[in-house]
């Protein structure tokens, strides 16, 4: 039988390529999001029209309630996941001397305490000293965590430097439950986020062909193969790393 995976904010970008990539896997997907139930419902097509089955789940990772209820759906559907994918995540682009306590509030909630109870909820249904069958969580990261990220992104950087090391200690700790924990630290990445930042798709891209050893921009699928691959069993010795899809940087 095909493992059960929750992909959390994977109505489009990234999220949306793990989740279909697990599809293919034969896979059952439970697509969450927070705010394109369209999107949603076109990533649940493509993944049954790649073999797996899904559902769309609606839910903040910055909401615990809501969390709550997004792994209690999927308790009800299929039972505990084999795989949890924390992918969700915001920014707040600002002069670090004009940011505000609201933007480290609204960041860290959803990229640090968000995902931490998500894996809580993980760990509480996989543990095998909890009567769990073990599983693999695998957290988005990025690559700013380690090279500083780019202007006005101070904020989302050092979130991103506390899930490299909250990945850490937790794969170190539920290991002996049979929990696997890695994070995938994506580059610079064509999605649509940079349709209303500061920079702007096209120079992004310039900019990712000036700092990318391999001279261009990262796709979506690029960092899903290597989520898909850290949620199966071909990774069943990956543990507490932190594993890079930048273009070399």
């Amino acid at each position: 039988m095909g493992k059960t995976v929750i992909v959390t904010g994977a109505s489009r970008g990234i999220g949306a390529a793990i989740a279909t990539r697990c599809g293919a896997r034969g896979w059952k997907v439970c697509v969450n999001y927070n705010s394109s139930p369209g999107k949603a419902g076109e990533v649940v097509a493509a993944v049954e029209a790649s073999g797996g089955e899904a559902f769309a789940f609606k839910a903040s990772q910055g909401a615990e309630s809501e969390l709550l209820d997004l792994y209690a759906a999927v308790d009800e559907r299929w039972g505990a996941p084999d795989a949890v994918v924390n992918n969700a995540g915001v920014d707040r682009e600002a002069e670090f001397a004009e940011s505000t306590w609201g933007d480290y509030l609204e960041v860290f909630n959803v990229n640090v305490l968000g995902l931490m109870a998500s894996c809580r909820e993980a760990v509480r249904r996989m543990s095998t000293e909890r009567g769990g069958r073990g599983g693999s969580i695998v957290n988005i990261g990025s690559i700013s965590a380690r090279t500083g990220g780019l202007p006005l992104d101070v904020i989302y950087t050092a979130t991103k430097g506390a899930v490299d090391s909250f990945t850490l200690g937790l794969a170190k700790e539920v290991g002996p439950q049979g929990i696997r924990v890695n994070c995938v630290r994506p580059g610079v990445i064509e999605t649509d986020i940079f349709s209303g930042n500061a920079y702007g798709l096209e120079q992004v891209k310039e900019l990712a062909r000036t700092l990318a050893p391999l001279r261009r921009i990262g796709q979506p699928d690029e960092v899903a193969a290597m989520a898909a691959f850290l949620a199966s069993d071909e990774a069943s010795y990956c543990t507490g790393m932190c594993f890079d899809v930048s273009g070399g940087r």
